[in-house]
């Protein structure tokens, strides 16, 4: 039997012997026959009314039995500590006078229950409370909320007995796994580093963006090593109490040490480890008396100890100084995003058990999602599943696979939003804008496919097939500009109208424009040089404003330069656009028949080739249902769309 159903068993225990005892006396005080007096029973002995007198166990309690059987019983209660016969014969009641009446007397034998009830009585609410009190923390120590044990540590303890996570599951990390190898050689043959005289690193800081794997490379650590592994969330260390989070890194600490080897996984180590004295609460924030207490505990490691802390964060740039100097965090393993050899290792470690199609290309899918990380991957593996299973198809296929990485990308597909004609046909020409100018730059991105069907917060969307590229030159900004105003400059050549649908692409020129010229030196007026900083507020961990190092003079050259870059790239669109008005036109009435085209597709309008074939879809019938809504309500000066190059419609 566990101990919380002990423990509940004994409470139902008392419980029930608090029920007895308040039956008993109870039915003590309330009695269902009539009450005499002493006096009153020496006076119907003389007047022989009394048959029978029967005195309870303890003495105290006597109940007459009259001659009359009709007569209720009646009973007298016994005071002090003289007998009945004593009390009797204080009214000239003697033994002769019982004998005379025929009176009998008899005499119940004592029961241990007469003289425990009582007492248990008592004493039995003040063992309740107890017996209660008892309960309530039992149950808080058994959901581990720790009520009462404030500064005892929170960290979760795994076995690695049989580990569920081993290198083999981490994919796309290669040179990272090669670095943390040494850390498990070390917990498996401490002795072979020891006899050269080398010395493992205390802490391990894993770095990398969110989703890239940091906590799943911890518990591969802990799997290979096969040692006890301890995990806990920095932020779990604070409490509103003061001193709690400093007692609970000293009890994490101990635990490991008994422990040992082992290993110590601290996720979200910023949540303590943020630089000091950038806090509210000054030098006092407790907060800081927890990474203080951090840094004593990794100080008071010796060699021999073999415990090794991991700890993982996304923003090593607001950690402590005190806390990355060696001796503490003395290795940084840095875990980037992966490139398109890693995604595909990623990829196929996801598929695994999964029934996948032998149509599917894994390689077209890791070049296809650049700038996922493994979470990205896994969600996206995940909903090609999910549609499969809607779809009740057997395989997951590569369809499948497309629709899901672009769900993860911008959201499912909005079919059922109404859309006027007017801004379909809009939204046709600003897609098609964006793809011609990508295609016509050579320095541009690839076009992977063109849609008009709404995705999350986006009428329309052209997708690139994006490089892992790490460098970008003044070429590539200007080709990027110019491509994201291809839109803008399309609504504006056909319509003699330009509309909010561009507002995103200005966003993105603008900024890129101003890193160019402020960032990256990119012009020519101003030079090499940085303008401006930002500054960030260690406790809140964002960029809050710029501080500006420049005069007034320079800012203008700035604006100057921004606006340049812009019109140059403006013009640039312009032309590529108006040079080619038929493809233009074509690409846009071909979007607004078909809805959405694909990279080979868009390939061949270019080129002047035909359509190849393509299979029937599931949403074919949604361009008949819209283009009867609009025969419906034709605006006018609205043409319906054609695959014929009509002219140049009017503007709206």
């Amino acid at each position: 039997m566990s101990g919380n159903n002990t423990t509940r068993w004994l409470i139902y225990l008392i419980l029930g012997a608090a029920l007895v005892a308040f039956i008993w006396s109870y039915s003590r005080s309330v009695s269902p026959t009539d009450a005499i007096t002493i006096s009153q029973l020496a006076q119907q002995i003389q007047q022989n009314e009394v048959a029978r007198l029967d005195v309870a166990g303890d003495g105290r309690l006597v109940t007459v039995h009259y001659v009359n059987e009709q007569r209720p019983n009646a009973e007298t209660n016994i005071s002090g500590v003289s007998s009945l016969e004593e009390l009797l014969s204080n009214y000239g009641i003697s033994s002769r006078v019982y004998e005379e009446a025929g009176l009998i007397i008899n005499y119940e034998r004592p029961s241990r229950w007469a003289t425990w009830l009582p007492t248990l009585a008592f004493f039995l609410p003040a063992v309740l409370i107890i017996a209660l009190l008892y309960f309530f923390y039992r149950q808080a120590q058994g959901n581990n909320n720790q009520a009462i044990s404030f500064g005892k540590s929170r960290a979760r303890m795994f076995n690695s007995d049989h580990p569920t996570v081993t290198f083999q599951d981490v994919a796309g990390a290669e040179e990272a796994k090669e670095s943390l190898a040494e850390v498990v050689e070390f917990l498996r043959e401490p002795e072979k580093f020891i006899s050269f005289g080398a010395r493992i690193p205390k802490g391990v800081l894993l770095v990398g963006s969110p989703g890239t794997g940091k906590t799943l490379l911890a518990k591969a650590v802990s799997g290979e090593a096969g040692v006890p592994f301890f995990a806990i969330a920095g932020s779990e260390f604070v409490e509103m109490f003061v001193g709690v989070g400093a007692s609970r890194v000293r009890d994490l600490f101990e635990q490991a040490k008994r422990n040992s080897p082992c290993i110590i996984f601290i996720d979200e180590i910023d949540a303590v480890g943020r630089q000091r004295g950038a806090g509210l609460g000054g030098s006092h924030d407790e907060r800081e008396q927890t990474l203080n207490q951090i840094l004593v505990e990794m100080d008071g490691f010796d060699t021999d100890t073999h415990v090794i802390i991991l700890a993982a964060t996304n923003r090593p740039d607001i950690l402590d100084p005190a806390l990355m100097r060696p001796g503490r965090f003395d290795r940084r393993v840095i875990i980037d995003k992966p490139d398109y050899k890693g995604r595909e290792a990623i990829f196929r470690v996801h598929m695994r058990g999964k029934p996948i199609a032998s149509s599917v290309d894994v390689t077209v899918l890791a070049r296809a999602t650049p700038g996922f990380v493994g979470a990205d991957i896994e969600n996206s593996v995940n909903e090609a599943a999910l549609l499969t299973a809607r779809r009740n198809l057997r395989n997951i296929g590569m369809p499948e696979f497309q629709e899901a990485i672009e769900r993860v990308q911008l959201g499912p597909e909005r079919r059922s939003r109404v859309i006027s004609p007017e801004e379909r046909e809009i939204t046709a020409y600003h897609e098609a804008g964006h793809a011609i100018v990508s295609h016509l730059l050579p320095h541009a991105q690839t076009v992977r496919k063109i849609t008009i069907i709404p995705r999350g917060m986006a009428g329309g969307v052209t997708w690139y097939l994006e490089e892992d590229a790490h460098f970008y030159s003044r070429s590539k900004f200007k080709a990027l500009i110019a491509s994201a105003l291809g839109g803008r400059v399309a609504e504006e050549i056909v319509f003699g109208e330009i509309t909010t649908g561009a507002g995103s692409d200005l966003k993105q020129v603008t900024k890129m424009a101003r890193a160019m010229v402020t960032q990256y030196g990119m012009s020519d007026a101003l030079g090499p040089r940085i303008y401006g900083e930002t500054q960030e507020m260690v406790f809140l961990g964002r960029e809050i404003s710029e501080q500006r190092d420049y005069s007034d003079a320079i800012a203008e050259k700035i604006d100057a330069e921004v606006r340049l870059i812009i019109d140059e790239a403006y013009d640039r669109a312009r032309q590529l656009l108006t040079d080619n008005r038929d493809k233009l036109e074509l690409i846009a009435h071909t979007l607004l028949e078909m809805e959405t085209l694909e990279a080979a597709e868009f390939v061949a309008l270019m080129e002047g080739e035909d359509l190849p074939p393509r299979p029937p879809s599931s949403h074919s019938n949604r361009t008949d249902r819209l283009a009867e809504e609009a025969g419906k309500r034709e605006p006018s000066g609205w043409q319906k769309p054609s695959l014929k190059l009509p002219p140049s419609p009017s503007p709206i």
